[in-house]
């Protein structure tokens, strides 16, 4: 039973017609790639599941839990899709720079009452990325690309979220910090939390994803297994360097 549905979306931004009739499902507990060139809508896709654009046409079906009924996102508001248990991490890392880490991390639970568990989600955070820990009160914009990323992560799973949207983690990291960040999401993978990737580094993508899925000028033009599609001499030719 799938935990995402997109049914024929249609998204218009500005005069581009971003996103033609895609579909596509997540099941709960997947990695899920997105590849695709730039430009092919894979942003317009997350931003659309987290209700930062509204489709023109089609549906967007979340589940929130096992055994719920499902959702429509089209309708609702992107802070209600946070509490339904959707967090996303747009490109770009974006951290609040004015405030500390520890405020930065603090911001991911503005919706939960729950204080005392916010503590231990907060506490647990800073025992998986101990950088955080230990950069608590420096300002935001103090950290390093990779260390931003983590915070970035960390912030968005105050939240308790069952889907983790992720744009382009290891964008302008070194290479020794992209692995580390790929590490951070299978672990975070193995407590329970799916994930969507949009990722440049399609080989990594693909290699951690059991599924993946590719958009091409806002077409959805193929699916299948994380590592068959690494294997498809067409995605090798034209995402991974092969000849």
């Amino acid at each position: 039973m799938a935990m995402l549905r997109l049914e024929d979306v249609h998204v218009r931004r500005g005069g581009t017609h971003a996103l033609r009739g895609v579909s596509m499902e997540i099941a709960e507990g997947e990695i899920v790639a997105l590849i695709g060139a730039n430009g092919a809508g894979k942003t317009t896709t997350l931003a659309t599941i987290s209700g930062l654009l509204r489709p023109q046409s089609g549906r967007v079906l979340f589940r929130p839990k096992a055994g719920a009924g499902e959702q429509d996102l089209a309708a609702m508001r992107a802070e209600a899709i946070v509490a339904a248990g959707i967090s996303h991490c747009p490109e770009g890392r974006q951290v609040f720079a004015n405030l500390s880490v520890v405020e930065n991390l603090r911001i991911g639970a503005y919706l939960r009452n729950d204080r005392a568990a916010v503590e231990q989600d907060l506490a647990e955070i800073q025992a998986h990325f101990p950088i955080l820990k230990e950069r608590a009160h420096l300002p935001g914009d103090r950290l390093s690309g990779g260390e931003q990323m983590m915070l970035v992560i960390g912030r968005a799973l105050m939240s308790r979220p069952r889907l983790l949207l992720l744009d382009e983690p290891s964008l302008g990291l070194a290479p020794q910090l992209v692995e580390q960040i790929f590490d951070i999401l299978a672990e975070i993978r193995r407590q329970g939390v799916t994930v969507l990737l949009v990722e440049q580094n399609a080989r990594m993508a693909l290699e951690l994803g059991d599924r993946a899925y590719v958009l091409e000028a806002g077409n959805l033009v193929l699916s299948g297994g994380g590592r068959e599609l690494a294997d498809n001499p067409d995605i090798q030719r034209a995402y991974l360097g092969g000849a």
